[in-house]
């Protein structure tokens, strides 16, 4: 029988795992499946709180907050299960969500990560903004999903409901093969959150292997949980983590083009953030940009270029912007 950890990586959310754990526990637990709580260092009382009302569930205690990436990577060191369930904190779980991911790992051994349908908890009937259903990238290197493209997101109407091979899976629910994980070695810690997972997926998929959605499965994610989209912090590691991806994983002959067209174009983001009333956030961009170029010379290089899934083989900001192509739907015509 295979066996598959969820674990649970938590900084500062006791009221999240207050409304969302009882969830998990209800609709996870089974033979070969366990749950894990991993706080990452909380200033709050998350770990009072599962000592006190869920001692039989396995509690890890991490002195530091070594964010998503690092946290992760701690957590799940020594774990021997088949499988690895990464769940944020802020994600609902539903009746039956678990089985449908595990079946189609155990269909297909070059399968190395699953995601489910994500769903907004606030407006269940949407996809919500971190994983939809299923990521995707551009040439570029502008991630985007399956029910989201930047900020327009979709209504669920049953349109994306076949699972099929997608380019990234969000780390707010994703399952990943245990032994891929470790010959991966696990998330790149100099991210430490924000885009790893896609950096993940992304290596993965050099490695042979590919990575799926399954919308028979669905959970609801709040998003936002630790770091709202207002935070400058967000907008600073999403903005320098896309210059990481980019940079570890295309080859030196074409990463420098592009990484110079994607400064262009964040240029024009700041633009955006002006005419949006957000100037705070030139900062994070002008700072992200000043920390990649100090620190790429530290990033291991795979240097491999697109995999074969995913990659919109042209502009997503052009399909977007200026030929209103703003659903999953209307971009099918530029893969």
């Amino acid at each position: 029988m295979k066996t598959c950890d969820i674990v649970i990586l938590n900084y500062n959310t006791q009221n999240y795992l207050e409304d969302f754990l009882p969830s998990v526990i209800k609709h996870s637990l089974a033979p070969g499946v366990s749950v894990v709580v991993a706080d990452n260092a909380s200033t709050d009382s998350s770990v009072e709180y599962m000592q006190l009302h869920w001692p039989q569930i396995e509690l890890i205690q991490i002195d530091t907050n070594l964010g998503f990436a690092g946290g992760y990577n701690f957590a799940l060191q020594n774990r021997t299960a088949d499988f690895f369930l990464l769940l944020n904190s802020d994600v609902i779980t539903t009746e039956g969500w678990l089985e449908p991911i595990l079946e189609l790992l155990n269909s297909d051994a070059n399968i190395a990560a699953v995601q489910p349908k994500l769903l907004d908890y606030n407006r269940k009937g949407n996809f919500e903004y971190a994983g939809a259903c299923g990521g995707f990238i551009d040439h570029l290197g502008f991630p985007f999903c399956r029910g989201r493209i930047f900020g327009n997101i979709e209504t669920d109407n049953g349109q994306y409901n076949e699972p099929i091979p997608v380019f990234w899976a969000t780390g707010a629910a994703l399952c990943v093969r245990s032994s891929v994980w470790k010959k991966a070695n696990g998330l790149d810690t100099k991210f430490f959150a924000h885009m790893e997972e896609i950096d993940l997926c992304w290596r993965m998929q050099n490695m042979g292997f590919t990575i799926f959605v399954e919308p028979r499965s669905t959970v609801y994610h709040v998003g936002g949980g630790t770091l709202s989209n207002t935070n400058t912090r967000k907008t600073f590691l999403n903005y320098r983590n896309n210059l990481y991806m980019l940079y570890k994983n295309l080859s030196p002959k074409n990463r420098n083009k592009i990484i110079l067209k994607r400064k262009f174009l964040d240029a024009l983001a700041a633009v955006h953030f002006i005419l949006s009333g957000k100037a705070k956030h030139i900062f994070a961009i002008v700072k992200a940009h000043r920390e990649f170029e100090k620190t790429k010379h530290t990033l291991d290089e795979n240097g491999q270029d697109w995999p074969t899934y995913g990659v919109l083989k042209h502009s997503l900001v052009y399909a977007y912007f200026v030929k209103r192509k703003t659903t999953f739907t209307k971009l099918k015509d530029l893969f």
